[in-house]
This record gives C-alpha cells, sequence and structure tokens, in this order.
C-alpha cells in the first residue's frame, strides 16, 4: 500500500464533473483508491477545496468524500512549513499553496498527484 499526497486540482477535478479535467482525475485516482492507498492531503489543500463550496452551502459534500475515502489531513507543523519553504526559496514560480502540498506529501513520504506539470516535476526531483 503505497501513501498518495492530493494537489487540490486533483481533488476538485475528481469531484466536479464540469471541469475539464475531471475524467482525468477519475483516471489517477480511482486506481489508489482501489488499490487502498492511503490518501492525505495537506491542511492548506483542504481549505482550498473547501472554498468554493463554502459559498454555495456545500461544503458537507467535501467532508463526506474526504471521509468516504479514508483521507487523513496534514497538519501544518514546523517541518512541513520549513520544506514549503525551502521549496519556494528554490522555485521562486512555485507557489506557496503548492509548496504547502508538495512539502506534506514529502514528509509523508507520499507521491504527490498533480495536474501542475512544473510542481510535478519539482516532486519527482524530490522523491530521487
Amino acid at each position: 500500500m503505497a501513501t498518495v499526497a492530493l494537489d487540490a486540482d486533483v481533488v476538485i477535478a475528481f469531484l466536479d464533473a464540469s471541469d475539464d479535467q475531471h475524467q482525468r482525475a477519475i483516471d489517477v485516482l480511482r486506481p489508489r483508491l482501489a488499490a487502498g492507498d492511503r490518501i492525505v492531503l495537506a491542511a492548506s489543500v483542504y481549505a482550498e477545496i473547501l472554498i468554493h463550496p463554502i459559498k454555495r452551502n456545500a461544503d458537507k459534500a467535501i467532508d463526506e468524500f474526504i471521509t468516504a475515502i479514508g483521507a487523513d489531513i496534514i497538519a501544518i507543523d514546523r517541518e512541513i512549513a520549513r520544506r514549503a519553504a525551502q521549496l519556494r526559496a528554490t522555485h521562486s514560480r512555485v507557489r506557496l499553496p503548492d509548496a504547502l502540498s508538495l512539502a506534506t506529501a514529502l514528509a509523508t513520504g507520499a507521491d504527490l498527484l498533480t495536474f501542475d506539470q512544473r510542481l510535478g516535476k519539482i516532486a519527482g526531483e524530490h522523491r530521487t
């Protein structure tokens, strides 16, 4: 069983059938769920995926999804914050939310599922 950290773009696309990346999200996430992989989300990712549902008073569905897939929300502690800062210092074009997502993946030994090609490349560099 592997550990997989989800970036916000994957979760948002998975849950929104009208999203251009919806089918792609299904294709990358369903096999991980079927395999019983441990799913983790940075607390910052959790906050990000709640923004629009809260505006529509539909945030309960997000929590139900998180519970249904058995995902763990990982707090941003000192170690993760430092890793995110190091990522931002090294890769200045990476935004802080993305750096926090990747830092969480690294701290938990997880593969990062993201549709952000630049972030995916950086994640690959740090996994080797």
